[in-house]
């Protein structure tokens, strides 16, 4: 095994000498955790000789939870691109776990101090989208499915330590174009921002501007792109490139770097298609089963600086929870649902389970089952009648959904990130809806299986199979049983409908996220076993 690289320890000595200890006792296991996601991911798509090489339990969905892998990430695979992808992971993901070494005993002291059981509970005076987000930073090893979850390619050490997600606070930057090189909304006044001379503003990461400024030199120089004095804090969330400054407004901002296998900057569809799609869905989620339930968290607003190939300047305003809660209800970001409560030493979901006991009353493993039964309710219902209706497929995986939660019962649903869902067209047609997508927009689709598959696979698989996995582990909720409570929801959701033979067959697609970035194609999926299929056989 050759040893790591180590981009970042050299670095830190000058710019946070306080972390590096933790740092260095932290790189083993970043390099175990990423080593075994892999593994997990080479196993679930079978890629080599991982089902043979490696032992472990297996889940729903082909699934499969192995023992530590002890190995350096990168000698498990010979792909250049993605063994670089890889280090990186593993560096990033060390540094993550140190910074989170100092930041949580202040949370576990602020909890003592307050006299409260738990860190949702030392939120619960937030603000709904600061709690949202500051819960969202537990989630320090990224996505629950890919290995590549802590991949910050384009990034060296200090922007990690000033952008990503364990930082306090990130900037907002501004700049003012000539109005033909801006394309969509005028965002000015919703951000409070005056821009002279007749000109457009165009907000940026303030990443994004220095990364610009020495990249397009010449165009700061002429004039073109000019930097207004204004900059604006705001906080980063699990999706780095979205932002929340103060009051109820995120911003989704360019940031050209690499986090998983893509880049993250915007382009002009999705700009452009995020107003549209934000209308007809709060029109059609009136009519869906469970759609009273769901908060939308629209994009009213976007705009595209026409810089290259229009990806580098966009923005998209996305609408807050601020002022659309009730007294008592509290939101949680579902990608944290699995991530451990530095108070508690338990995951964020087991609090909620047990306080859904206290509620509802019943033993631990009923409350498991009770609560796992409402929330399934909760989030199925509407996800699969606007797929089924309407030809809408959401992308309701963990990093896009926000349950909330009153004394523990799942309340409602925000759903946030309209960018990767799926059109088809013709469903949507025959519903009688319409919607103009701008021109080439790789979410619409005229393939049934390509609707069904993306919620088949963010709604079931990342979603609630994560929930019964770590329920399972917390609660002793059994497996067969855990599917069974979901398939009494899709058999109730789609009585009579075609689309709940697609959900239970056998077998159904796996988005397979290593073998994407293998082929460096679009989608790819492999058949996994289907827990739905006959839960309880």
């Amino acid at each position: 095994m050759r040893p790591l690289t180590d981009p970042i320890g050299a670095e830190l000595a000058e710019l946070a000498p306080h972390l590096l200890d933790g740092y260095a006792a932290a790189l083993p296991r970043a390099r175990v955790t990423v080593a075994t996601r892999l593994a997990e991911a080479l196993w679930r798509e079978d890629l080599g000789d991982a089902r043979a090489r490696f032992r472990g339990r297996r889940h729903a969905f082909d699934r499969v939870l192995l023992d530590p892998v002890d190995a350096d990430p990168v000698d498990l695979v010979s792909h250049e691109g993605l063994r670089a992808e890889l280090d990186s992971a593993v560096h990033g993901l060390a540094l993550a776990y140190a910074r989170r070494s100092e930041q949580d005993p202040g949370h576990r002291a602020a909890a003592a101090a307050n006299g409260v059981a738990d860190l949702p509970a030392l939120l619960d005076g937030a603000p709904p989208d600061e709690r949202t987000v500051r819960l969202e930073q537990l989630a320090v090893e990224g996505h629950n499915l890919h290995p590549c979850g802590r991949t910050r390619l384009g990034w060296g050490t200090g922007d990690m330590i000033a952008h990503d997600l364990e930082s306090e606070s990130t900037a907002i930057g501004f700049l003012s174009v000539r109005p033909e090189l801006a394309l969509g909304d005028d965002l000015s006044e919703r951000l409070g921002v005056a821009v002279p001379g007749g000109r457009r503003l165009l907000p940026v990461h303030i990443w994004q501007l220095r990364h610009l400024t020495g990249r397009h030199p010449e165009l700061f120089a002429d004039g073109t792109l000019r930097v207004l004095d204004q900059v604006l804090p705001a906080r980063p969330t699990a999706a780095l490139r979205t932002v929340l400054p103060a009051g109820a407004t995120y911003l989704k901002l360019s940031l050209d770097i690499q986090v998983t296998s893509t880049r993250r900057s915007i382009s002009i569809a999705s700009t452009r298609n995020g107003p549209e799609l934000s209308r007809v869905l709060s029109r059609l989620l009136e009519r869906v089963p469970g759609g009273e339930r769901v908060l939308l968290m629209a994009e009213p607003m976007g705009v595209a600086g026409l810089l290259e190939d229009g990806r580098q300047l966009s923005t998209i305003a996305r609408d807050g929870l601020g002022g659309r809660l009730a007294p008592g209800e509290q939101p949680y970001p579902a990608s944290a649902l699995a991530a451990t409560d530095p108070v508690t030493g338990r995951t964020l979901l087991a609090g909620l389970v047990d306080r859904y006991a206290r509620t509802r009353g019943g033993s631990s493993s009923a409350a498991a089952a009770g609560f796992l039964g409402e929330y399934a309710a909760l989030l199925l219902p509407p996800v699969l009648a606007l797929a089924a209706r309407h030809g809408i497929g959401l992308e309701a995986h963990l990093q896009n959904c926000v349950p909330t939660f009153v004394g523990g019962v799942p309340h409602r649903l925000a759903l946030r990130d309209l960018a990767g869902l799926r059109v088809h067209q013709p469903r949507l047609a025959a519903s009688g809806a319409s919607l103009h997508l701008w021109p080439g927009s790789v979410i619409g689709t005229e393939d049934e299986a390509v609707l069904l598959a993306k919620v088949a696979y963010t709604a079931f698989q990342a979603h609630l199979g994560e929930l019964v996995l770590r329920l399972g582990q917390s609660h002793a909720l059994d497996e067969a049983a855990a599917w069974q409570i979901v398939r009494d929801v899709v058999d109730e959701a789609l009585a009579g409908h075609p689309d709940h033979a697609f959900y239970t067959a056998p077998t159904v697609p796996h988005k397979a996220l290593t073998r994407m970035r293998l082929a460096g194609a679009g989608d790819l999926y492999v058949p996994v076993q289907n827990p739905l299929h006959d839960p309880l056989r």
